[in-house]
């Protein structure tokens, strides 16, 4: 038996980096032919193209109902650039990103334990392949099959830019960001799927899992503003009436006055980074929106925007968004200088290798533990 194990070894490692390559191309394979021959991947797939039109169609029709109820005001005056491409862009992309993060744990979190109860995963097992290429191959074919599902929603997207309002830079930028979130997911759901004894278990706890990301980010924010209790010196504002909205630059709404005084603040900016691994908040902050700062377009922002405006904010912090902090007028906008999706992706991405090395250890062979009732061959 060691004879054979170590002439296996020397098998496997005199394939070198091209050898370990072509084994997991040969899993990648493997594993879309099976996926390509079920109907239900095909009926999944119809489906997201037809429910990401209707919400297409759905945002156009409620861009025009909304314009032509604002044109019967007296007074009204169309905005320059005025279109429906930018709201079509970013309801999509906000609808393709909620699937997306629905449908990636369905097509990864069973890909190992799957075969561990079909009985199949012992044949790779015993073959010339390693346990990391039988792992990356399941990971590169669960995210081309969930990339398949962005590649029938892109022209929708691309709509956007045919309408107006957005670039093709936005278009490439947000299908970027979109694909790396569902290679993040696809990697944690692997990983799960390696750890985990039962496929129903290891879905739930993707799913859990993504749900932690998506809105555990957010309770875990809002709760720890609450222990990050501060000061900070700043005097009173005093705001100015109102004004009718212009397309020019437009002066800050309030002027500083008085002796500045201590106050009770939160300093958001020790939490952002809890903010920061929330998928919404990745994909909105790299988008390249146009620097509106001094000018009247901000009240105008759309909702990815927003998204990317309230981490920025979290991220200043106090001394960047409370009124006259320091005696200072502080911006209603924020420019992207200081990106914060490096670091949510960077956090994520660590979750990720972190349970996909821990299913490279699980699947090593041979196995000295097994939990009571798995499946062997």
């Amino acid at each position: 038996m060691s004879h054979t194990t170590e002439n296996r070894q020397h098998i496997v490692g005199s394939t070198g980096a091209g050898g370990y390559l072509a084994g997991v191309r040969d899993v990648v394979v493997l594993e879309l032919k099976q996926r390509l021959r079920s109907r239900g991947w095909y009926i999944m797939l119809a489906i997201w193209f037809v429910l990401t039109g209707l919400v297409t169609w759905l945002t156009w029709a409620s861009w025009n109902a909304s314009q032509a109820a604002q044109r019967e005001f007296p007074g009204y005056v169309q905005p320059p650039e005025s279109g429906p491409g930018s709201m079509i862009f970013e309801v999509v992309l906000a609808f393709v990103l909620l699937f997306a993060l629905l449908v990636a744990p369905a097509l990864s979190a069973n890909a190992v334990n799957g075969d561990r109860a079909g009985g199949t995963l012992a044949i790779l097992q015993v073959t010339l392949l390693q346990p990391g290429q039988i792992l990356w191959g399941k990971f590169f074919a669960a995210w081309a099959a969930a990339l398949a599902f962005l590649v029938a929603s892109t022209p929708f997207l691309v709509i956007g830019v045919a309408l107006g309002g957005m670039t093709p830079g936005h278009v490439l930028v947000a299908l970027l960001m979109l694909a790396l979130e569902v290679g993040v997911v696809c990697a944690i759901g692997v990983g799960i799927s390696a750890l985990a004894g039962r496929p129903l278990f290891s879905i739930v706890v993707t799913y859990l899992a993504v749900a932690g990301l998506a809105i555990g980010t957010l309770i875990a924010f809002g709760l720890g503003t609450g222990l990050t209790q501060g000061t900070i010196m700043a005097n009173q504002a005093q705001y100015r009436s109102f004004e009718p909205p212009s397309n020019g630059p437009v002066e800050p709404g309030y002027t500083c006055s008085g002796p500045l005084q201590e106050q009770s603040i939160m300093r958001t900016e020790r939490v952002a980074w809890l903010l920061a691994m929330n998928p919404y908040v990745v994909v909105a902050d790299a988008i390249p929106y146009p620097d509106r700062t001094g000018q009247e377009g901000f009240r105008s922002v759309g909702a990815i925007e927003s998204i990317s405006q309230g981490a920025r904010n979290a991220l200043a912090g106090p001394e960047g968004t409370y009124p006259c902090a320091n005696g200072e007028v502080k911006p209603q906008y924020l420019a992207q200088s200081t990106p914060l999706w490096p670091l949510g992706l960077g956090l994520q991405l660590l979750l990720a290798a972190l349970l996909m090395w821990l299913g490279w250890r699980s699947l090593r062979t041979p196995a000295h533990r097994l939990a009571r009732g798995t499946r062997i061959a």
